[in-house]
């Protein structure tokens, strides 16, 4: 199959979403050829979303890199897993007391929203674990000790690591899995991608049906999962975190590979013989 034709493929959808680290951006770090996709869809007219599991920064921090970064975005195409635990508790509890383990990005995600923080375990009705670069052994106790003493445990996301340039680090998912692990309790809520809450959301904001929409992301188990379990089509793109042989190991197989948005080839699956096969086996 042809480029020309691929492309015309690709620019058959309503909306797309994309994912950040890993798939528009590594640390400071503008990827290549976003720039060129990114704005032959605006050129289009097509609808976009940028959908991120980070819980350290806020919406406005990533508003402001990819602008700095040359992208063009508004703040209200932009979600993050820390907004999204924020509206979160503000349709289904309302009235929590969220013991937050986290960075100061993630507090300010809430109090923006009006969730009220507290640090004694307690009082807190919630404990909302996010990425912390600073998480310690009192951190643990106090989580384990919230849980311990009746508080529900969330998470605002899944992932055990996250790429940055030149190293990949541990993520929200680690540090839940310690946590797990001292209460001797699971997290009852994860609203990170592939979260069906988040999908609700950002199908919320796009306002099309979930089958017009490209989901394009550089993990399996978050981007594209969250893609095929909502209804949507996927793009992986090999500049983060999974590989071709993530694809062998998971049997998660999305509609396009893409080495980088710049390659001159890109493959989509399709089982007709005029075109490239992307074999896996599945058990």
């Amino acid at each position: 199959m042809g480029r020309a034709k691929i492309m015309e493929d690709l620019y058959a959808y309503d909306a797309y979403c994309f994912d950040l680290d890993g798939t528009i951006y590594v640390g400071q770090m503008m990827l290549p050829g976003v720039n060129n996709l990114i704005n032959g869809l605006r050129s289009r007219g097509k609808r976009l979303l940028f959908l991120t599991n980070t819980p350290v920064h806020t919406r406005e921090d990533c508003f402001k890199r990819l602008l700095g970064l040359g992208v063009s975005c508004q703040l209200d195409e932009i979600l993050t897993a820390g907004y999204v635990s924020g509206m979160y508790f503000t349709e289904h509890a309302p009235d929590a007391k969220v013991l937050v383990i986290g960075e100061e990005a993630l507090h300010r995600e809430l109090r923006a929203i009006g969730i009220a923080i507290t640090e004694d375990p307690y009082r807190s009705t919630h404990v909302l674990v996010g990425m912390d670069r600073q998480f310690h052994y009192d951190k643990l106790h106090l989580a384990a000790k919230a849980v311990r003493h009746g508080a529900a445990l969330l998470a605002t996301n899944p992932d055990s690591c996250c790429p940055v340039q030149g190293d990949i680090i541990p993520d929200t998912g680690s540090i839940l899995s310690s946590i797990e692990a001292a209460s001797q309790q699971k997290a009852s809520v994860v609203l990170g991608k592939p979260s069906r809450y988040y999908a609700e959301k950002a199908l919320q904001l796009l306002d099309v049906n979930s089958s017009r929409c490209l989901m394009i992301g550089d993990r399996l188990e978050t981007d594209i999962l969250f893609g095929q379990q909502n209804g949507m089509k996927t793009a992986l793109v090999l500049t983060g975190i999974s590989s071709r042989e993530d694809i062998q190991k998971t049997g998660i197989v999305p509609d396009y590979i893409w080495p980088s948005f710049n390659e001159s080839t890109m493959e989509q699956k399709d089982h007709s013989k005029h075109s490239t096969v992307l074999q896996v086996e599945k058990t």
